[in-house]
């Protein structure tokens, strides 16, 4: 028996059990008593010591992250706990990996602890084939989950997420609008966030090549080495030009891959931008670890952050809230990017067709 069982049979929404099970006044007498009839028809017990039912909850939140010593998802982390503590709850960490058997056994160890709900951060744990994301059902049919940079339209499961897509392709129409057309997509995950992020280039150079009648050299490289290893990066890229390839602009998937982009320039002797380009993405504390300073992307992690533990207090608390909400990103120009004569949210010009020299 499951709270999707509750509502079947109730003939009430999944909103409506929530709130009764967390006490909310704002049900009808009626209603109430017509989900606990099925509750002690079927003997179900509540997540959390039978949350609202006149016991206390665990006042716990679980947390799963698939590697802390990653930048962007360590920050996350920082921001969610920060917030959870202010809002009074306790917070417990599994950091899983990427194996997908040790983010469902991760899963079901919070579970076992009775945690009033379930925080994914990252995009590494949705999988575009929906099998593979039973063990997140399966879980939101016992607490809610929360997902940080992901979407998964499933009862219970609530999603604040920035718009991948669209902050890529509008990076790449700005990259295009200083001149460049032999640009570089650089990435390392193909997680729901990273392939996003890979449509959004490619539906930019597309853009390049209908609307101008310029075919765009768009190249792509996947970098699978160690996400700290900043002088391997830098080899990766020195590989390609080695084989003959050319770019005078890189978009990067995050801020370390832009900073070994900056380190190839460098060894190689080009002038940043003149030369070649670079554009990072999540504008963490990196961006201004360089010189010149990193243009990149801000997905606003803080203000995510923040509205998912909101829309979890919403949800504890039993009052109606969205299962998504979407954000969009902002574009931080530096000294890694030139500025562009033309309005980047408009579409590509024609005048685009200049070339670096």
């Amino acid at each position: 028996m499951t709270i999707y069982d509750i509502s079947e049979k109730a003939g009430v929404s999944i909103a409506t059990v929530s709130r009764v099970l967390n006490g909310s006044s704002n049900v009808s007498d009626k209603t109430r008593r017509k989900v606990l009839d099925v509750i002690e028809q079927y003997g179900y017990t509540p997540n959390a010591f039978a949350r609202g039912l006149g016991l206390n909850t665990m006042k716990t939140i679980g947390i799963m992250c698939a590697d802390s010593s990653d930048l962007y998802l360590a920050k996350a982390v920082y921001h969610i706990e920060t917030r959870l503590q202010t809002n009074g709850y306790d917070s417990i960490l599994s950091c899983t990996g990427y194996d997908p058997e040790q983010k469902a056994y991760s899963m079901n160890l919070l579970l076992s602890k009775k945690v009033d709900a379930i925080i994914l951060v990252g995009s590494n744990f949705i999988y575009d084939n929906r099998d593979d994301n039973q063990y997140v059902m399966d879980a939101a049919a016992q607490v809610p989950v929360m997902l940080l940079n992901a979407s998964l339209n499933v009862p219970n499961v609530y999603s604040v997420l920035t718009d991948d897509h669209h902050s890529m392709y509008e990076a790449t129409k700005y990259l295009i609008g200083t001149g460049i057309q032999d640009i570089l997509y650089f990435y390392n995950s193909n997680s729901y966030s990273g392939k996003r992020k890979l449509s959004g280039f490619c539906d930019a150079m597309e853009e390049l090549d209908r609307l101008t009648g310029i075919k765009g050299h768009g190249l792509i490289q996947f970098y699978g080495g160690p996400h700290e290893d900043i002088p391997h990066m830098a080899h990766t890229l020195s590989v390609l030009r080695d084989r003959g390839l050319s770019f005078h602009g890189i978009i990067a998937a995050d801020d370390a891959l832009a900073l070994g982009a900056v380190k190839y320039g460098k060894e190689k002797g080009l002038r940043i931008p003149e030369d070649l380009s670079i554009i990072g993405y999540n504008n963490s504390m990196l961006a201004n670890c360089c010189d010149p300073e990193l243009t990149s992307i801000d997905n606003g992690l803080e203000m995510m952050c923040n509205q998912l533990i909101n829309t979890l207090m919403n949800v504890l608390g039993g009052r109606e809230t969205p299962q998504e909400f979407l954000f969009r990103g902002q574009l931080i120009q530096r000294g890694t990017t030139r500025p562009i004569p033309w309005d980047a949210s408009q579409p590509i010009p024609g005048d685009a067709s200049q070339s670096i020299p």
